[in-house]
C-alpha cells in the first residue's frame, strides 16, 4: 500500500487514557507495517480546558510506549509541529470557502432559544435538530453553521465496522465556527486530515456518528474522503465502558504501579486484535503481522489479572541488570541506598513470584531497610527452643569467610546433624530473624544478599529479643 498516513489526535484535556494508547498504537502500527506516515496532532482548540500539563503527559505517554511519530510537537517534518491552534488561518480560509460557495452561512439563534426549540421539538416526536430558520437569511454576524444534505443516504465504508448508513434526513446543521473565531472539532479535524493528507482515519467507534457530518464536510470542500476504520470501545471487567472506577486508565500510572512499556503495549495490542493464538508479540512482530483484516469490531474487555500475567512474562524473561536498572527509581523514591548491582542480586531471587516492579520492591524491603518484626512469627518462632540453634549457627557465621551458597549450605547441615532437626526447624528460625516474617527467596539466596555483617547484626539481634526459659 503506497503512501499511507495516519494519525493519532488527541486533546490535551487530560492524560493519555488506555483508549486513546490503542488508538495511537494502532495507527503506528498501520503506518509501520506499510512504510507510511505516522502523525501526532494535538487538537487544542478547547482553550478553556487545554493545558501544557495535559499536551506533556500525551507526549511523555507515547514516548514510554515506544510510539515515535514522523511530524509532530517537538519533531522536525515538512509540515512542522501541529497544533490546531496555529492553524487558525487555515480554517478561516476554508471557512470562506463554505460560505462562497453556499456550504455554510451565520446563525444568530440564541442558546436559550435553540433549548427552547429542542424540548418543543422532542415533546413534539421531531428530530432534535436545529430547524435551519437561519439558512437564507443572509446575515453577516453570529456562529457559522454547515448547510448539511437533508436528503438521501451518507454511506460509511468502515475498514472494521463493515457499512453503516445514515439518513441525512437526521443530519443537523452544525456549527463550524464560534462567534470567538475558533472552529469547532468536526470541522477541524476534517480541514486537518485533509489538509495533511490523511489515507486512513483510525479511531474510536465514537467518533462513527461524526463520521458522515465529517463525509458531507469533505465533499463540501471538495477534498477526497479518507478511509475511516472506527475501533470498538474498551470495557471494564463489568462489561461497562473503562473509566476511573475500574482502576487506573492514564497510561503513566501504570508506570508508576510498576508495569512495563512492552507489557502494556503488548496487552493493549491484543485489545481487539489477533494473530492466530499468539499472545506475546514483540514491537517487530506486531508490526510485521498488524492488519485492519483481523481488527475485531466487537467491544474488547480489560482484563487486570491479564495485563499482569503479561507483565510477569516481561519481568522475567528481561535481562536481570534491564530490570534493576527499571527498579532504581523505585528505590531512590523508597529513599533506600542501593546501587544497581545490589538490586539485580534482589531481582533475580525475587522476580519469578511478582508480577510488577512495584511488587518487587513491596516484597523486598527487608533487603533494603531492617525489617518490622511481624509478631506472631516471631512468637512461634524466635522461642527458647530455637535460641541454641540460631546461636549455634551465629558461631559458625562469624568464621566464614566466603559467603556464598555453598559454605551457607555446609554450616546449616551441621547444625541440622548436631541438633538431629530437619532444614525447616532451622531455616525458618533463621528467615523470621533476617526478614520479620516467614515468606522470602531461598534462605542461602538471603543470607548471600544482605551479607555476613548484616545477617550476623540481625541473627544476633533476634535472639537478644528471646525471652529465656
Amino acid at each position: 500500500m503506497d503512501n499511507v498516513r495516519v494519525r493519532f489526535a488527541p486533546s490535551p484535556t487530560g492524560y493519555l487514557h488506555i483508549g486513546g494508547v490503542r488508538t495511537a498504537l494502532f495507527n503506528w502500527l498501520y503506518a509501520r507495517r506499510h512504510g507510511g506516515t505516522f502523525i501526532l496532532r494535538i487538537e487544542d482548540t478547547d482553550q478553556a480546558r487545554s493545558t501544557d500539563e495535559s499536551m506533556n503527559a500525551i507526549i511523555q505517554g507515547m514516548d514510554w510506549c515506544g510510539m515515535d511519530y514522523d511530524e509532530g510537537p517537538g519533531k522536525e517534518g515538512p509540515h512542522g509541529p501541529y497544533f490546531q491552534t496555529q492553524r487558525l488561518d487555515i480554517y478561516k480560509e476554508h471557512i470562506d470557502r463554505l460560505l462562497a460557495n453556499g456550504r455554510a452561512y451565520r446563525c444568530k439563534c440564541t442558546p436559550e432559544e435553540l433549548d427552547e426549540r429542542r424540548k418543543a421539538a422532542m415533546a413534539e416526536g421531531r428530530p432534535p435538530k436545529y430547524d435551519g430558520r437561519c439558512r437564507d437569511l443572509g446575515l453577516t454576524e453570529g456562529v457559522i453553521r454547515f448547510r448539511a444534505v437533508e436528503e438521501g443516504k451518507t454511506v460509511v465504508n468502515d475498514l472494521i465496522k463493515g457499512t453503516v448508513t445514515f439518513d441525512n434526513s437526521v443530519m443537523d446543521d452544525l456549527i463550524i465556527m464560534r462567534t470567538d473565531g475558533w472552529p469547532t472539532y468536526n470541522f477541524a479535524v476534517v480541514v486537518d486530515d485533509a489538509t495533511m493528507g490523511m489515507t486512513h482515519v483510525l479511531r474510536g467507534d465514537d467518533h462513527l456518528n461524526n463520521t458522515p457530518r465529517q463525509i458531507q464536510i469533505y465533499e463540501a470542500l471538495g477534498y477526497k474522503t479518507p478511509e475511516f476504520g472506527h475501533l470498538s470501545m474498551i470495557l471494564g471487567p463489568d462489561k461497562a465502558r473503562l473509566s476511573k472506577r475500574h482502576g487506573a486508565t492514564s497510561i503513566m500510572q501504570y508506570k508508576e504501579m510498576g508495569y512495563l512499556p512492552e507489557s502494556m503495549v503488548n496487552y493493549l495490542v491484543r485489545l481487539g486484535w489477533s494473530h492466530g493464538d499468539q499472545e506475546i508479540f514483540s514491537m517487530q512482530e506486531m508490526v510485521e503481522h498488524f492488519s485492519l483484516d483481523t481488527v475485531s469490531s466487537s467491544a474488547a474487555v480489560f482484563n487486570p489479572d491479564k495485563l499482569k500475567w503479561i507483565n510477569h512474562h516481561y519481568i522475567n524473561n528481561k535481562p536481570a541488570g534491564e530490570i534493576a536498572g527499571l527498579l532504581m527509581p523505585f528505590v531512590a523514591q523508597e529513599g533506600w541506598a542501593a546501587g544497581q548491582d545490589y538490586v539485580e542480586k534482589v531481582v533475580l531471587v525475587q522476580r519469578e513470584k511478582c508480577s510488577t516492579l512495584v511488587e518487587i520492591i513491596e516484597a523486598s524491603r527487608y533487603f533494603f531497610v531492617e525489617p518490622e518484626m511481624d509478631p506472631k512469627s516471631a512468637e512461634k518462632f524466635l522461642t527458647a527452643e530455637t535460641n541454641p540453634v540460631l546461636q549455634r549457627l551465629i558461631e559458625l557465621l562469624e568464621f566464614m569467610i566466603v559467603f556464598t551458597h555453598e559454605p551457607l549450605e555446609e554450616a546449616f547441615h551441621k547444625v541440622m546433624e548436631e541438633t538431629g532437626l530437619k532444614m525447616g526447624k532451622v531455616a525458618q528460625p533463621v528467615r523470621v530473624a533476617l526478614t520479620g516474617g516467614v515468606v522470602s527467596p531461598g534462605i542461602y539466596d538471603v543470607l548471600e544478599i544482605l551479607g555476613r555483617e548484616k545477617s550476623l547484626d540481625r541473627l544476633k539481634r533476634a535472639v537478644a529479643s528471646i525471652t529465656p526459659a
